[in-house]
């Protein structure tokens, strides 16, 4: 049984609900439904935060769903440090729980936009198709400057749309027809596989995040299209 939605279908609410909602059909649909492409557009993310990869570091994973980037991070031969992993739909925590095994991932359920965390905690921080989901964008990219550490990292993936036309065309032939049809089908979620396109859609393009990061306070801020261009994967750092 679904909840009634918000009338803004981006509200903080609404995007709560249908996240709780598809929790257990959730790492299903992403690898069905990217044939299996996310999890190679993690370990780049996870490769772009370099020396921050390795070693004891304290990493913050904000929007972490089910901890596949967590587990990309920490699964690292050279890593040893530990991931705190956010993310306000403790159903979507609770469904990922099983796969930590015991790995220095600790789950919790708080607002990215408000992390419960006092300022330079981090050493770096990562978030993969999230920020979307956020309802004030550049208040999300502010509060993650304030929880890094002086020339700490912030990774980023989001979906964004093709520059290439061909490519662009078939893009959003499958993302607005085909995507939704198979979510509905395998989650029962009557309309959870609308919003992801409606909302990559509505949000500002690699440059346009570039800008509000450079807005927030980072430094060398920097961006690379991947697969495509059909997924972004961008880079900042905190100044020193």
């Amino acid at each position: 049984m679904t909840s009634a939605p918000d009338r803004d279908p981006g509200s903080s609410r609404n995007v709560r609900t249908i996240f709780t909602e598809i929790a257990p059909h959730y790492d299903l649909l992403n690898h069905l439904l990217s044939a299996n492409v996310d999890r190679r557009w993690r370990r780049l993310a996870v490769n772009a935060l370099g020396e921050f990869a390795v070693g004891s570091r304290k990493v913050l994973d904000a929007c972490a769903g089910t901890f596949d980037m967590s587990l990309e991070l920490v699964g690292r031969p050279g890593f040893s440090g530990r991931v705190m992993a956010v993310d306000f739909a403790f159903p979507m925590l609770a469904s990922g729980r099983p796969k930590l095994d015991g790995r220095a991932v600790l789950p919790v359920c708080g607002d990215c936009l408000r992390l419960p965390f006092p300022d330079g905690s981090f050493d770096a921080a990562m978030v993969a198709f999230g920020i979307r989901n956020l309802t004030d964008v550049g208040a999300g990219f502010r509060e993650y400057r304030r929880v890094l550490r002086p020339a700490g990292r912030l990774a980023i993936l989001e979906f964004t749309t093709p520059p290439n036309r061909v490519v662009r065309a078939g893009y959003l032939f499958y993302f607005h027809r085909i995507l939704p049809l198979i979510g509905r089908l395998v989650s029962g979620h009557p309309c959870a596989y609308s919003y992801l396109p409606a909302s990559v859609k509505a949000f500002p393009g690699p440059g346009g995040i570039a800008r509000q990061l450079e807005e927030a306070g980072f430094a060398n801020v920097g961006w690379s299209y991947l697969t495509g261009g059909i997924a972004a994967l961008h880079l900042a750092d905190r100044p020193e």
